[in-house]
């Protein structure tokens, strides 16, 4: 079944634009109810949101979708996209939603769907969706005694910070330690910091005014420099960046510098190996992830199990293969014996455990590997998949293949949430590994753009 409306992570898009318009949304909402309305039980949805100004429309439009084809609706308010999924199950609602575009900038949003198992869609069940929004013909609205009614939850926030701290143990006490956390005026902003606080930190928050327009700008995850600033200004132990729905995290250690992905899973790896509590006999990660983290698991008899980008694949071959961590560099880790999708704060608290337990500082806690030069770039173009059938850009791969030899890899791909073309290469030679990146980039035709 074909697919043009959800993409690697749910349906984004320009607020106001198709697809993610209010017309669509209550679409959605309709056939979500279709797929889901299953049993004569009182069906029910909940829907988060993060802080974007067009989180009013799309939350009101999904609502009046789901309503109309007589599922109950309970509204969150903002939070983080793991706390969706955990209330999801929870709250054994048969449809979960969150309303984000997770790093983007605010004038995007986003529709992403959890299953009452508290995990994101398949590919099947989304196209399954897919063909009931196009087909609107297809979906059946209640009778008018069935309509469904909404309802707010006021106690959203305190179930999901209390489901966080029970992910670690409970004698971690971050007493003594000094936090920044930026929470990228997005779904964390009340959340993060409160969790840091109740377990004992001094926190310095940033980024916790959301106005609706600034959202991920200048901050977060994606734009940590402010975080780094912050850490050593204020003599910090360390430093975490959520993004928008905070589903991920960087760390900057009390020098300034960035811990990313790689490095948590590495770290929270070995942790979990000292404990016994590492299923599945190694990590799930990415294409992206760096060589070097491949090299560390490697030599600690461990396996590194690569899949294409995005978390939703990562999940998927934990879940098929029995592994219960594994993520992406970016930031989004997976622990599937405490969340359903990638958990910024999660992960942040896995993280601060293991540097409690060292007694040393960040920067040489989260250091486990040297990290193999490794560089990527972002060309915009207006039609991807026709970029990267371009004769020239295939020659121009294949050469740079020859030339990094065995010791180095080549990614070039489409990105499944922006009209990008994403070029990543890796050696032991950093100048080599510019020079073919830089190669690639030359090669791609940019009349499209």
């Amino acid at each position: 079944m074909s697919r043009s409306l959800f993409g690697t992570d749910g349906v984004r898009g320009r607020a106001n634009s198709a697809p993610m318009t209010a017309e669509t949304a209550m679409r959605i909402g309709m056939a979500a109810g279709k797929v889901f309305n299953r049993g004569n039980h009182r069906h029910r949805v909940v829907i988060g949101k993060d802080t974007r100004l067009s989180g009013y429309m799309i939350e009101q439009a999904l609502t009046a979708g789901f309503l109309s084809v007589g599922m109950d609706v309970f509204l969150l308010g903002p939070l983080p996209t793991p706390a969706v999924g955990f209330l999801t199950r929870s709250m054994r609602a048969d449809v979960g939603v969150m309303i984000s575009a997770s790093h983007n900038s605010y004038e995007d949003n986003g529709i992403k769907l959890f299953g009452p198992d508290g995990f994101k869609l398949s590919d099947a069940v989304e196209s399954e969706i897919e063909a009931h929004v196009t087909s609107h013909s297809t979906i059946q609205l209640a009778e008018a005694s069935a309509i469904g009614r909404a309802r707010r939850i006021d106690d959203a926030e305190g179930r999901y910070i209390e489901a966080v701290k029970a992910s670690v143990a409970r004698r971690l006490d971050l007493s003594g330690l000094k936090i920044v956390v930026d929470c990228a005026n997005g779904a964390a902003y009340k959340v993060a910091p409160t969790i840091l606080w109740e377990l004992g930190a001094e926190v310095v928050p940033l980024a916790v005014k959301p106005d609706g327009f600034n959202i991920n700008a200048g901050c977060g995850s994606t734009h940590p420099e402010a975080l780094q600033e912050q850490v050593a200004a204020h003599g910090a132990d360390i430093g975490i960046a959520l993004d928008g729905d905070a589903d991920r995290v960087v760390l900057a250690c009390e020098k300034g510098s960035l811990i990313d992905g790689d490095q948590l899973m590495a770290t929270i790896a070995d942790l979990w190996k000292r404990d016994d509590r590492l299923s599945g006999g190694g990590v799930v990660a990415t294409v992206m992830s760096n060589l070097g983290l491949e090299r560390y698991v490697g030599a600690r008899g461990l396996q590194l199990v690569r899949t294409q980008v995005g978390d939703r694949y990562v999940l998927e071959r934990m879940r098929k293969d029995g592994f219960n961590l594994g993520g992406e560099q970016s930031g989004h880790i997976i622990m599937t014996d405490h969340a359903t999708t990638g958990d910024g704060m999660m992960a942040a608290l896995q993280a601060l455990a293991a540097l409690v337990r060292s007694g040393k500082p960040a920067s040489e806690t989260f250091r486990a590997f040297e990290p193999v030069p490794q560089l990527l770039k972002n060309v915009r173009v207006g039609d991807a998949a026709a970029a990267l059938q371009a004769q020239a850009v295939v020659a121009a791969i294949a050469a740079a293949e020859k030339k990094l030899g065995k010791g180095g890899r080549i990614l070039v791909r489409k990105s499944g949430t922006e009209p990008l073309i994403r070029v990543m290469a890796e050696g032991d030679d950093s100048d080599l590994v510019k020079s073919v990146v830089d190669q690639i980039i030359e090669a791609i035709p940019r009349q499209a753009a």
